[in-house]
């Protein structure tokens, strides 16, 4: 089954202020999280250790996704934040949250 993908409305501006070239790639890695959003290992998702939110980051190029993934009957995927890999720390340390 599955999983439906919504972007918060801070990542939908995220995602319009990336480059065209960008923004199509992580358009398609995003929307190929419809089916394993969980799967870790040399993919290019990783588990957030430590963290309560977000759950999850994913990678394309230099640009960082965060996502959290709700399980039962809504299976889906919340994309919180798409940003560059030089300001992934600093968006972390601000809007995560440690468990």
């Amino acid at each position: 089954m599955a999983y439906r993908i919504l972007l918060a409305p801070g990542a939908v501006e995220d995602l319009a202020g990336l480059k065209a070239y960008d923004r199509a790639k992580v358009r398609d890695a995003i929307k190929q999280l419809g089916s394993d959003p969980t799967r870790v290992g040399r993919s290019r998702i990783k588990r957030l250790r430590g963290m309560q939110k977000p759950q999850y980051r994913l990678r394309v190029d230099d640009v960082r996704v965060f996502y959290d993934v709700i399980e039962g009957r809504a299976r889906r995927v919340e994309v919180l934040a798409i940003v560059s890999k030089g300001k992934a720390k600093e968006w972390l340390e601000r809007e995560g949250l440690k468990s």
